[in-house]
């Protein structure tokens, strides 16, 4: 009866079924009813006494739904009030403490969420750890407290892009999943909470083991769930389609995006029947995928029906609902795509007007901005193309997605890149260009960071497509008449992992005068971090859980020891004269040290044009030389025609080697006559025409002489892969010329790379001076290699009484050659190689006892290295999907410390092998004193001695060619 008293038990009777009835109905009313009997009832509970805790938090825990529903922050602020009485209710010691504290925390932490306050983050954090803390591993709760934590950290590392506090969230939930009961119905939402955060991880990392291990997590989950709680059947099926959605993105597969897209359907029928209040945010991801569904496939039907959805969900969208700014920004970029075909301008105008809301509601600071400003001024260029209309905004937008301190870090490149790209096209004077820029290069140098294994930076780089990088940067600089900004970016944006394996080994010596605990802890802490970074391991699905915790907690020490690395170097620049400590290096810098006798020739590569900067002693800036008749599309057309005749003479492998074999057994009156017109002779006439002659024209070299000059290459794109160092025209019935007549050639990774030899050229210490040699003719898995064991035999005939050492076969296992890398100063290694085009990391040596993998030899530090001669095939190929970087055996051994490395940019035939080996070492022994320490300072001399004598031997035909040609010579 109206009026009439009622009893606790009455109220919370009405409160259940009003709350049953808002389940139903979505009405708001009835939550609004059963918030009220539940705080009614509340009210005649006395203080103090042991149920009134569970009931204020059940009455937050009904605000925070009405805040789901309305997205009004008063309901959130309501909420924390209920939770904050409840704390100061419980007595110090009692078990309902570390609950109430984890509800604070993550109330507190939804805030932060849709409303960006820092402060909110902070006290969230405290409450959550406050609340692990108090409870202890015995804690019943335990588990939903270090899940609770782990969420809150997921939601901080969202908005900020720490790693670490999502590589601490995953480390968590997998300790909570290990201590809960096989039997716990909390334990499928652990799991989906690990798939959600390792999605996240995914997103940061574009590894595809996570995106595939967060799918089978959450199909896991789904699966214990059937037939049990729909609430938590629909969460978990949404994350599973959001988890699918990540995988489809990484595969590439449409058949995961399909499953994404039926999953997300039932989900959304599901909802429809049970749970109205989530049905919104359902219905929005749903739209989502259509929308990429219509970007994979074109079409149309799936973008009019994901418009179709968003608009709804817009539409039934209260202004205060804290999702609506993202359901705005992804309207509009939808009506932006439709307007790319429909070309109706109420399309574009629909895109810009909703961008534009969604900016206006989002809190300042939200992570999400720089996704929104970058939309907008993706339709304000969409716009403009049709109009010309507002290019200005155009432009600024995207300038504020760039700088932004927060949000997605490939969100915020790629607007550095449209900003690059449209101040460059439209508003070419403006100061913006070079700034612009700069954002991007830092951006991308961020993409690839310390806190990820070696293996995973290949992937992300290997993953991301910026707009702009390196070699689109340089050729814009050099447009705007600044050759040192395009040198200084091709050094940033090139060769970034090979840069922090230098950057880790940088000697400290100056560093310790100054402060030598700061210089100490500097190198154990890059120590540790070369360690993580050559990580292999990976978890997988039949991996015991206590392992994956294992990795997981290896993971964790790794992103936070590049945390501490970062504020090592804060505090290392904060020196006077160590500012710019391993800061990217400026142009004034890299025009110090150069070689006395040669020249530096950097070529960048691009569609936006090609050009060579070349650095030489004395001149006080980078020289210019433009190279109008080379392109892109011309670069990847040789390296396509060369991969063409390679494959078609079967030089994949060395065991198929036998046709460079045949034609090394002729001599001068026995050669092939062959047209100057083949593929192999176009690309070496192509290169020596648009390329290397024109550089050579410029640099005044112009007359074959005794003692040619030096030139180190330093190519980019697809120019990396190709033989600079034998362009040229070669007969018969015209008269040969090539750069083997004008220059000796050298590669080297970088600049950088280079004058950090220079610099550092010192004698070889004597206990470590000498040769290491190895034959392995027989190693498993291979074909024999007949003539392995002579070469090295001659070569040790050959010393002179020089200190050199040789080990044959099943004699030297692997941990036996480390160690010989230790004790003698140079190697040279006969034997098969392997570049792994999968797995760059993974390209090898074959020994009879093992495989010695470039990612073991990246982990060594060779102080006194001097020399490595890779008789072997492949060991300076690269890999095509790393076009910038040197990821190739040749690159691991200047990384391990080898100041010069032969190496072979493909498959070189076995008497080939031996006549080049034989002929270099000839060359050197003979310039070097008897009993000395080896000495492999002149090692570029002798192989150009030794392909020059070969091609004495064998001529020009383009079997000889390929069997000279790939011999290179990294480095000083």
């Amino acid at each position: 009866m109206r009026g009439a008293p009622q009893s606790e038990d009455s109220l919370k009777i009405l409160g259940d079924c009003l709350y049953a009835s808002f389940i139903h109905t979505g009405h708001p009313s009835d939550l609004d009813g059963a918030i009220s009997m539940f705080q009614r009832r509340a009210t005649l509970t006395a203080i103090g006494h042991p149920s009134l805790p569970t009931q204020l938090r059940a009455i937050a825990c009904l605000m925070l739904m009405r805040f789901l529903s309305s997205g009004l922050l008063t309901h959130v602020d309501e909420a924390a009030s209920v939770v904050r009485t409840a704390i100061e209710g419980i007595p110090v010691g009692c078990a309902d403490l570390p609950d109430c504290l984890c509800d604070m925390g993550i109330i507190l932490m939804l805030r932060f969420k849709c409303f960006g306050c820092l402060s909110d983050r902070d006290e969230a954090s405290k409450a959550h750890r406050n609340a692990v803390g108090l409870a202890g591993a015995g804690h019943q709760s335990f588990p939903s407290l270090l899940c609770g934590l782990a969420d809150s950290l997921n939601i901080s590392s969202n908005h900020t892009g720490d790693q670490l506090e999502l590589e601490e969230g995953i480390l968590l939930l997998q300790r909570a999943i290990d201590l809960t009961p096989r039997v716990d119905k909390r334990l499928a939402t652990y799991h989906s909470t690990l798939g959600s955060m390792i999605s996240d991880r995914f997103h940061s990392t574009n590894n595809i083991l996570d995106a595939t291990e967060q799918v089978r997590l959450l199909r896991r989950a789904v699966k214990a769930h059937q037939g049990s709680d729909k609430n938590i059947l629909h969460d978990l099926l949404h994350r599973l389609a959001l988890s699918l959605a990540s995988l489809s993105e990484i595969s590439g597969h449409l058949i995961h995006l399909e499953e994404a897209i039926t999953t997300a359907r039932k989900v959304v029928n599901l909802t429809s029947h049970s749970l109205p209040i989530l049905l919104p945010s359902y219905m929005h991801f749903l739209g989502q995928l259509l929308g990429r569904r219509y970007h994979a496939t074109g079409q149309l039907s799936d973008l009019d029906e994901s418009l179709s959805i968003l608009e709804r969900v817009v539409e039934h969208s209260p202004m205060a609902n804290h999702k609506l700014p993202d359901r705005l920004s992804k309207l509009g970029v939808l009506f932006a795509s439709r307007y790319m075909v429909t070309h109706n301008a109420k399309d574009v105008e629909k895109a810009i007007s909703n961008l534009e809301q969604a900016i206006k509601l989002t809190p300042p600071g939200h992570a999400s901005l720089p996704t929104h400003y970058s939309s907008l001024g993706v339709a304000q260029l969409i716009r403009f193309w049709e109009t010309a209309h507002l290019i200005e905004n155009a432009h600024s937008n995207p300038s504020l997605a760039a700088t932004f301190p927060v949000g997605d870090l490939n969100q915020r490149l790629m607007a550095a890149g449209m900003w690059a790209l449209g101040s460059f096209r439209w508003l070419p004077n403006s100061p913006d260009i070079l700034v612009a820029l700069d954002t991007a290069l830092g951006l991308l140098a961020m993409t690839a960071g310390l806190n990820q294994t070696i293996r995973s930076r290949h992937i992300q780089l290997q993953s991301d497509a910026p707009v702009v990088g390196a070699t689109t940067a340089a050729p814009m600089a050099l447009k705007v008449n600044r050759p040192d900004k395009a040198l200084e970016w091709l050094e940033q944006g090139r060769c970034l992992i090979w840069n922090q394996i230098n950057h880790l080994r940088t000697p400290l010596d100056n560093l310790h005068t100054h402060n030598p605990s700061l210089a100490e802890r500097l190198k154990e802490v890059s120590r540790c971090l070369e360690i993580a970074g050559s990580s292999q391991e990976q978890p997988c699905a039949d991996m015991p859980l206590r392992r994956k915790t294992s990795l997981q907690e290896e993971s964790y020490a790794h992103a936070n020891l590049a945390k501490e690395w970062e504020e090592l170097l804060v505090q290392v620049r904060a020196i006077p004269t160590f500012e710019s400590f391993l800061q990217p290096a400026k142009c004034s810098a890299l025009l110090q040290d150069l070689p006395e006798s040669g020249v530096i020739v950097v070529i960048s590569v691009d569609r936006m044009g090609c050009d060579a900067i070349a650095l030489l002693a004395g001149l006080d800036e980078p020289f210019h030389i433009p190279l109008p008749n080379f392109s892109k599309k011309k670069a990847e057309q040789h390296q396509r025609d060369l991969g063409l005749q390679l494959k078609s003479r079967e030089l994949r492998l060395r065991k198929e080697d036998r046709g460079i074999d045949e034609e090394h057994s002729m001599r001068a009156g026995k050669r092939y006559r062959q047209p100057q017109g083949t593929p192999i002779r176009r690309v070496l006439r192509g290169l020596w025409n648009d390329v290397v002659h024109p550089i050579l024209n410029m640099l005044a070299i112009s007359q074959p002489g005794e003692e040619p000059p030096r030139i180190w290459w330093c190519p980019t794109g697809a120019l990396s892969f190709l033989p600079l160092h034998a362009a040229g025209i070669y007969g018969p019935g015209v008269d040969s010329e090539s750069i083997l007549d004008y220059a000796v050639s050298s590669y080297t990774p970088t600049v950088s790379a280079l004058l950090e030899r220079v610099r550092n050229s010192r004698p070889i210490d004597n206990k470590v001076s000498g040769l290491f040699l190895t034959s392995q003719p027989n190693a498993p898995h291979t074909v024999p290699i007949p003539g392995t064991t002579e070469e090295v035999e001659s070569i040790y005939k050959k010393a002179k009484g020089n200190r050199v050492f040789k080990v044959h076969g099943s004699d030297l296992t692997v941990d036996d050659c480390l160690n010989y890398l230790d004790v003698f100063s140079s190697v040279h290694f006969a034997c098969h190689g392997y570049q792994n085009p999968e797995e760059s990391l993974k390209s090898r040596f074959y020994f009879r006892s093992g495989t010695l993998d470039l990612g073991v030899i990246l982990r060594k530090d060779l102080k006194n290295a001097e020399l490595a001669f890779l008789s072997a095939c492949q060991t300076s190929t690269g890999d095509e999907k790393l076009p910038e970087e040197a990821v190739h055996l040749a690159a691991g051994m200047l990384a391990a410390g080898y100041r010069r490395v032969v190496g072979t940019m493909w498959c070189i035939g076995d008497k080939t092998a031996q006549d080049v080996s034989m002929s270099f070492y000839d060359w050197l022994f003979d310039r070097m004193e008897p009993g000395s320490g080896f000495d492999g300072t002149l090692s570029a001399y002798a192989l150009h001695h030794a392909i020059q004598k070969l091609r004495g031997d064998i001529g020009d035909t383009d079997g000889a060619i390929l069997a000279w040609a790939p011999f290179v010579h990294w480095a000083y």
